[in-house]
Formats: structure tokens, sequence, C-alpha cells
């Protein structure tokens, strides 16, 4: 894989798809769908997803491509790919609270090497160099034929007597609260979509505990940001290490956090 040219192509395409998000959010009025799931798709999610899809599609014509609105694409069992999820935090979107993302990795033998996560409500561009390394570029306005300004961003050096958690704003429930009351937490803050793996990515975050229902789509291009800036994603159950390319692309309960913290058992 040419990573300088997939890294160029995967930053353009989440920032064109994050124009045309933005288009229908700032509308007066748009149509919200429910899937078979009851989980609600808007004609955002379809433009974003027909945006990248055909990018990708005709960049890397021999590359697996699997895509949340894409339910063809479901059936796949392959362990390298492209997977892609158009906007992450729909019911953010819905409500107009900004925390919804554009997410776009590379996959290679079960492991998510490079991605990017863009926030356009929010201004915030991460993604993965082709070196591997994770930074964020400086916003809010950013050119889609070359990066701006590129700031490194490595994960935190935790205070395990006072942690830094972030968890789910729309999906946080009696469990996760019991988890996380097992460290001793300096503060919380809430966070929608895979805007939580980049908050420990830049170190204003140590931990992350998902206990939840979650797609390999909507975990992949977070964990690799926060992979190359030195964090870490493990299975909820076991501590083992997370894999993509799943049957069914669900994924497992999981942790990701920066080294240094001492997981709960």
């Amino acid at each position: 894989m040419d990573f300088d040219r997939l890294v160029t192509i995967m930053r353009r395409l989440a920032l064109e798809a994050g124009d045309k998000i933005m288009e229908i959010y700032t509308s007066p009025e748009f149509e919200v769908k429910s899937k078979s799931d009851n989980s609600p798709v808007t004609e955002a999610d379809e433009a974003a997803d027909a945006l990248i899809s055909e990018g990708l599609a005709e960049a890397f014509p021999q590359m697996a491509l699997i895509t949340e609105e894409q339910a063809a694409s479901h059936g796949q069992h392959v362990s390298t790919f492209l997977i892609v999820d158009p906007l992450d935090g729909t019911k953010e979107f819905v409500q107009r609270r900004g925390d919804f993302t554009v997410n776009i990795a590379y996959v290679e033998d079960g492991v998510p090497l490079r991605g990017v996560v863009y926030a356009p409500a929010k201004g915030r561009l991460f993604y993965t160099l082709a070196d591997g390394r994770s930074v964020e570029e400086v916003g809010p306005v950013f050119a889609k034929d070359a990066p701006g300004e590129q700031r490194p961003i490595t994960v935190s050096v935790p205070d395990n007597r006072g942690l830094m958690v972030v968890a789910s704003k729309s999906h946080r429930d009696q469990a996760t609260d019991d988890y996380i009351a097992r460290y001793a937490v300096k503060d919380m803050t809430s966070a929608g979509s895979s805007l939580k793996f980049c908050l420990v990515a830049t170190g204003e975050a140590d931990l992350y505990p998902r206990l939840g229902r979650t797609m390999e789509w909507d975990t992949a291009a977070g964990d690799a940001v926060l992979r190359g800036a030195g964090g870490k994603m493990v299975r909820f159950e076991d501590h083992a290490p997370f894999v993509y390319g799943k049957d069914g692309f669900a994924n497992p309960f999981f942790i990701a956090y920066a080294p240094g913290v001492l997981l709960a058992k």
C-alpha cells in the first residue's frame, strides 16, 4: 500500500464528505429515517457514504470496502480492507449537538494502520501520517488539496491517583458507570462518536471504556489515530488485542486508554 497516496485520498474524501454533511446540518430541516435495527439514518449519512465510497473505489479498485450504509458490503470476510462510517454520531447530528464525525480507515491483517477522523461541526481533523504517526491538523478551515499546519499528538502520561475519563454522550449506562467507579477519577467528560478516541489520543483524556454495542466502522479510524498517538485498545473481557475483520463486523466491549493506566479487572 502506498501510504502517502492513501492518507492524501482519505483526508480529501473526509473533508469533502464533511462539506456535504454540513450543508444538510445547517439546512432548516432534513429527513430522518430508521434502519432495520431502529438506528437513525439521514440524507447526510447517505450522501457522505456515496461520495466516500465512489472516491475510494476509484482510487483503490482492488481493495475490499466495508461501509456502514451499504449492507451488501457487510457479508465479506476479509482481513485487509478499507472501512467507512460516513457519519458517526447520527443521533448527535439529528439533535444538532455537533459531536459527529467522518471516519475512514485502512485495516491490514486485522489491524487499523491508517485512519482519519473529521469532526466538521467542531473544526477538528485528526489522522495518521504515511509513517503511522498521528497528528491533528490546525483548523477550523482545511484546504482539500494540501494539509495545513499539523500538530503531532500523543497520549498522556496518566496519574492513576486521578484519571481523566471520557464516556459516550448518547450511550452511557449503569454498567459503564460501575466500571468507571473502579478507578480514581479526577474528572469526566462526555463526547459523541469517535471523538472519544481522539480525546485519548491527544491526552485530553486517559481512559475510554465502552460497554455497549459498536461495529467496526464505528471504531477503526479512531483506533488507528489512537494507536498512532501511542495509545492502546483492548477487549474489555480479557484485555486481549483488538482485531478487525470479524464475522459480521460487530465489536466486543472494549477499553481505549493511554499506556500507564492500570486497568481494572
